[in-house]
């Protein structure tokens, strides 16, 4: 008998993380009700914000709800870090374009 052996390394175990989840949510409602929130000085929208602030919401929704991918790439890039790195290049970005007074 042959068993198969995956090559990925094993996920660890899932379960509901309410810190990204609930910062998921935030982000949600927060760019729902505010999308201007998002654009620079002139108007014009920040799409390297928008990047970071809705990787940000999706590696909380993921990793909020529990979804832990098998993959160590997607993992990382999923993660409750990843959602905490996302939010703070999106706040980042938008401090420095409004000059240090948002």
């Amino acid at each position: 008998m042959h068993t198969k052996v995956s090559p990925l390394p094993a996920a660890p175990a899932g379960g509901i993380r309410l810190l990204p989840l609930l910062a998921a949510i935030a982000i949600m409602l927060g760019i729902t009700a505010w999308p201007a929130a998002l654009s620079g000085p002139q108007g014009v929208a920040d799409h390297w914000a928008a990047l970071a602030l809705f990787w940000a919401m999706s590696a909380g929704f993921v990793r909020g709800v529990g979804f832990v991918p098998r993959h160590v790439a997607w993992r990382l890039l999923f993660s409750s870090l990843a959602c905490l790195l996302g939010l703070a290049l999106a706040v980042g970005r938008l401090v420095s374009l409004q000059g240090g007074a948002m």
